[in-house]
């Protein structure tokens, strides 16, 4: 991505926080001469230290579902994202911008096999189940058997490891002091839970 310096971040705990947070990515391939993009909830798997990978799975149907092993694939997921007035400026003179976070990643995939894929689908409704507590979580021994074979065979489950990964936050922190804060304080004012979330995160960068 186009990732100027003042926005760049290479911290990869802090982008894998983003993608357990966001979760849901726009998948990306090349197939037969033509980008096509295909939509899926990731799980994220990663050590201390390094750039990890994630699994995913997509609708036999889908194009996406007929890439073999080794085909390259990129990964792109934005958090928080709002529109930013210029009246908010206390002091610059400009045009209106947006404010958001984006998270790009790219690499090999692996094919999973029929086991690894039952184990996907685990994983992740666990990981969801656990945003929902004090909800007793939703377990897959609740569906008989013969429908979980039959729900399984309708998907294609996928492992890529990442050998990129870039995290863009375009958060005002080109801007002084007072604009910046200018901004906050408009986010706050709109109200809506988009601003308030970009507000949240420009805070972090607060001068």
């Amino acid at each position: 991505m186009y990732c100027p310096s003042a926005f760049a971040v290479d911290d990869v705990a802090v982008l894998h926080d983003v993608i357990r947070e966001r979760v849901f990515a726009t998948i990306a391939a090349v197939r037969d001469a033509a980008v096509v993009f295909a939509y899926a909830p990731l799980v994220l798997d990663a050590e201390n230290g390094t750039l990890g990978g994630i699994r995913f799975h997509l609708a036999v149907g889908n194009p996406l579902a007929k890439l073999e092993d080794g085909a390259r694939v990129s990964i792109s997921l934005t958090a928080a994202d709002a529109y930013i007035s210029p009246d908010w400026y206390r002091k610059l003179v400009t045009v209106p911008t947006w404010n958001y976070i984006a998270v790009e990643g790219e690499g090999g995939v692996r094919r999973t096999s029929r086991a690894e894929l039952r184990e996907l689908v685990i994983d992740l409704s666990t990981q969801e189940e656990e945003k929902l507590l004090p909800k007793p979580p939703w377990l897959i021994d609740k569906v008989p058997p013969e429908r979980t074979e039959a729900l399984l065979n309708g998907i294609v489950g996928f492992s890529l490891s990442f050998d990129r990964l870039q995290g863009k936050f375009k958060l005002s922190q080109d801007k002084s002091r007072d604009d910046f804060d200018g901004a906050i304080a408009g986010l706050d004012a709109r109200g809506d839970a988009a601003s308030l979330a970009v507000a949240r995160e420009m805070r972090k960068f607060q001068k």
